[in-house]
């Protein structure tokens, strides 16, 4: 019996992910690495071991992560900083609804606590959430389980008792890993077919979420 639902942030609950993206790209551009959407949809969620072995291996053993990865950090905190960020369609329909139905919520994110407490606070999700997860309190971040153990524990549920909401191919594997009945909700790209070994099962967007735990 499924008691609660922890969720990934960007590309579930916010429309983020395509920020990171174009943020990636363009901060890896201004030093050199020909960097494309599918390199930046790519490290998805990866913890920052599994994401520096990736793009070593597509730009080379130079390829300055810390760099780069402040110099998006540096442009997405301006964009956000001047045109806010937005909830994915329904996020807020579908959080009610779990209040309202007694389901236990979480997040489970690669961002800062403060961070996501902020980006969640500006659309009116905060509230909606019984526990916030960062990859930061956990030993191995996504594709490794640890942060859906840790949001599963804070929720005082085992993990078969949770319903998982991820967009990426890591996300749904951290999830997975943990025993939770993980759904797919696709973003940016589909990763059905390289994870459908993984999945309890696929959603088109939020709206439909509420059916499968009915």
């Amino acid at each position: 019996m499924i008691k609660g639902v922890i969720s990934d942030m960007d590309g579930v609950m916010l429309d983020t992910e395509k920020l990171y993206v174009r943020f990636w790209c363009e901060a890896a551009r201004s030093l050199g690495y020909p960097m494309k959407k599918e390199h930046a949809l790519g490290i998805r969620s990866l913890a920052r071991v599994f994401a520096i072995e990736k793009l070593q291996g597509w730009f080379g053993k130079e390829f300055n992560y810390d760099a780069v990865r402040n110099k998006r950090i540096e442009l997405m905190d301006k964009y956000v900083g001047e045109n806010g960020v937005e909830a994915k369609s329904g996020a807020k329909e579908l959080l009610f609804w779990l209040k309202e139905n007694g389901y236990k919520t979480a997040l489970a994110t690669a961002t800062p606590v403060d961070r996501a407490s902020k980006y969640l606070k500006q659309v009116g999700l905060l509230e909606y959430f019984d526990v916030i997860c960062s990859a930061r309190e956990v030993e191995r971040g996504k594709p490794e389980p640890d942060i859906y153990l840790l949001a599963a524990k804070r929720l005082e549920l085992a993990p078969n008792e949770c319903l998982a909401l991820e967009d990426s191919q890591n996300g749904v594997r951290s999830a997975h890993a943990a025993g939770c009945k993980t759904v797919l909700v696709p973003d940016l790209d589909n990763p059905e077919n390289e994870v459908k070994d993984c999945l309890y099962a696929v959603a088109d967007n939020l709206s439909q979420v509420p059916d499968l735990l009915k």
